[in-house]
């Protein structure tokens, strides 16, 4: 049997793992344990399971991700959320669908600071769900907004998908982090614009909401200051290169800990609360590291990404073609599986054949997460909806993804923009001195 075959039976055998719900960093680590054993020997094979679970995750660079993590952790148990929300609340309420382009609008700027879609879609569900219930409006688009609108969560940096994608690609953390602002900013005003649109031919959706005066609209403002003050330290520090990305996390998180204090929300329940969920996340990502570093050693030695890259760019078709048949085949994959699971299994294999087409890797990273975050609302899978059907237990899961729908093509519109116009992504890493080698 033939490497190749080998390597795309082990990859079929890791599907049928994922299908019996084993978990995706030790289905990784099995298989690619296994396949290493097949095309190499059992020492090398023990050699690689002993040493690797250390050598993967002592790396310094990952100290970004429980930094950042622990930096959203206190912004969430911080209440940033719901002060956020009321400044959008006053600012965009009065409009057709108004409270549902405050809670887009609330959830792009807690995603500046959390860099979670689970946690932001679980603050709004709490905090913007009762308002448009006590409006009356659409179930399906009070639930929609609220699951698209956390997706913006790892998009807009800091984003775990972002530092997953630059480790797993040796890309620069700092280039993709500030590539993601002018993407995050569009995404968020296609759905603001899904909405209107939607309320504008369906009234009965979204109602009105109530009009503030100039002064209230500016008094809101002051409750925001946190939030603008932690975006601006973390990207600022980086756009300027005062900070590493891991110096940024940091500080972030030291920022984060000391708003919570002169706030007054600082406890021994919510300080233990931010550490433990930062412990399990982190943990969970570490795993799936650890167990997908494994299962690439076996994928090299298998020589599939190579004949895959070697045989993509000697086919005959248009290179866009091609990158339209790998972001349908992430989409297609997140109809099954999680965004963090997708970033680890198919990017390796397809990253060389994105190279070889001559596409940017910052660009692609981007293009990449907003596919990401279309998977987070996709069925079956569609991790969000999940999340917010156990806030909003009296909506039908089915209502929910109904609610995403125009949303999901809002995202999509967003993907064929940023192909169109890629500069709308690189302009800002350029102006930083960064290289652009595709396009």
């Amino acid at each position: 049997m033939s490497t190749l075959t080998i390597g795309i039976l082990g990859i079929l055998v890791l599907f049928v793992l994922l299908a019996l719900r084993m978990q995706i960093g030790f289905a990784m680590a099995l298989v690619g344990f296994a396949g290493f054993i097949i095309l190499s020997d059992f020492e090398s094979a023990f050699g690689l399971i002993g040493a690797e679970p250390f050598d993967s995750s002592n790396k310094y660079l990952l100290s970004v991700i429980p930094l950042f993590i622990l930096m959203g952790q206190f912004a969430t148990h911080s209440n940033m959320g719901k002060e956020v929300y009321h400044m959008a609340y006053r600012w965009l309420g009065f409009l057709p669908g108004g409270l549902a382009m405050a809670t887009i609008g609330a959830c792009a700027c807690f995603a500046a600071i959390s860099g979670s879609s689970l946690a932001t879609v679980a603050t709004f569900g709490m905090v913007s769900l009762p308002e448009m219930k006590k409006y009356k409006y659409s179930d399906a688009l009070a639930t929609g907004c609220i699951a698209a609108g956390g997706t913006l969560g790892i998009l807009i940096p800091p984003s775990t998908v972002l530092i997953i994608y630059g480790i797993l690609t040796e890309q620069s953390i700092t280039n993709l982090f500030i590539a993601g602002v002018v993407p995050g900013i569009l995404l968020s005003l296609l759905f603001i614009l899904t909405i209107y649109v939607m309320c504008t031919i369906k009234p009965s959706m979204g109602a009105k909401g109530p009009s503030f005066t100039m002064k209230e609209k500016l008094m809101s403002l002051k409750d925001t200051w946190t939030i603008l003050t932690l975006f601006i330290l973390v990207m600022g520090g980086l756009y300027t290169g005062w900070f590493t990305p891991t110096a940024a996390a940091g500080v972030g998180a030291f920022g984060a800990f000391l708003i919570m204090i002169i706030k007054g929300r600082l406890s021994k329940e919510t300080t233990l609360a931010s550490l433990k969920d930062t412990c399990k996340t982190t943990a969970m990502i570490f795993g799936i590291i650890i167990g997908a570093t494994i299962f690439q050693y076996f994928m090299t030695i298998s020589q599939l990404p190579d004949y895959l890259a070697t045989t993509v760019t000697e086919m005959e078709v248009g290179r866009h073609v091609v990158m339209s048949l790998i972001i349908l085949l992430f989409i297609v994959l997140g109809c099954f599986m999680e965004g963090l699971s997708i970033m680890f299994l198919a990017v390796p294999i397809v990253f060389p054949i994105v190279m070889g087409m001559g596409y940017d890797p910052i660009w692609f990273g981007i293009i990449i997460t907003l596919v990401m975050e279309m998977s987070m609302i996709t069925p079956p899978v569609g991790v969000n909806v999940f999340v917010l059907s156990g806030v909003a237990k009296e909506i039908p899961m089915e209502t929910i993804f109904k609610g995403v729908l125009p949303f999901w093509v809002a995202m999509l519109a967003c993907i064929i923009i940023l192909m169109m116009f890629p500069d709308l992504v690189l302009f800002l890493p350029k102006s930083m001195g960064y290289v652009s080698t595709g396009f």
